[in-house]
């Protein structure tokens, strides 16, 4: 059983309420099945909400934020655990350092930059835990039909299909984060070919 996840999604306040339920049930999930929920620290938007939800379950969130962030008054400050960094970079593999796989709820550029680091991670070999893709209304749509596209036109190779995996609810995205493999190749094998 995998214990901690990483979650990626918006600080963003002023968004849809089917994105804020399914932040919220995020969190509850963490809590009911034990697993820590690690993020980027922020207090606002659908980070807020799933870290509150965990928390008010009775579980444990750890958050990963540069110092900069915490100067400007953007961090939530009753987390169980907080982590300060320097800068953007040093957040976003603390947060991978932190988790055994991630789950990415809607978001903006901020989000994609950690999703799309993180898959490029997995691809060369550096991070073989599972990325699941939250869907919620059928938000990252587009961003599925241009991965299939990437594949079918050879900017990716077919194998690189199963970097991420999509869900349509937290459950589901819970579920594959507990079953899926970890991928093998390694960093070093993959140099190989």
């Amino acid at each position: 059983m995998r214990k901690s996840v990483c979650v990626f999604c918006a600080s963003s306040e002023n968004v849809p309420e089917v994105y804020r339920l399914a932040a919220v049930r995020t969190g509850e999930l963490c809590a009911e099945q034990d697993i820590q929920l690690v993020n980027g620290a922020g207090a606002l938007g659908l980070m807020g909400l799933s870290s509150n939800a965990c928390l008010n379950a009775g579980g444990k969130v750890t958050g990963v934020i540069p110092q900069f962030m915490v100067d400007r008054g953007w961090c939530h400050h009753g987390l169980t655990e907080l982590v300060i960094t320097p800068d953007m970079a040093t957040r976003r593999q603390r947060m991978r350092d932190l988790s055994e796989g991630i789950i990415c709820l809607a978001g903006g550029c901020g989000t994609l930059e950690e999703l799309f680091e993180t898959v490029t991670q997995r691809q060369m070999g550096f991070y073989p835990h599972p990325i699941v893709l939250l869907n919620t209304g059928g938000y990252y749509d587009a961003l599925i039909a241009w991965w299939r596209r990437a594949q079918e036109e050879h900017f990716m190779r077919s194998d690189h299909a199963d970097l991420w995996h999509v869900a349509g609810t937290p459950e589901e995205a819970f579920r594959l984060f507990q079953t899926l493999p970890e991928r093998k190749d390694t960093n070093e094998e993959l140099s190989r070919r």
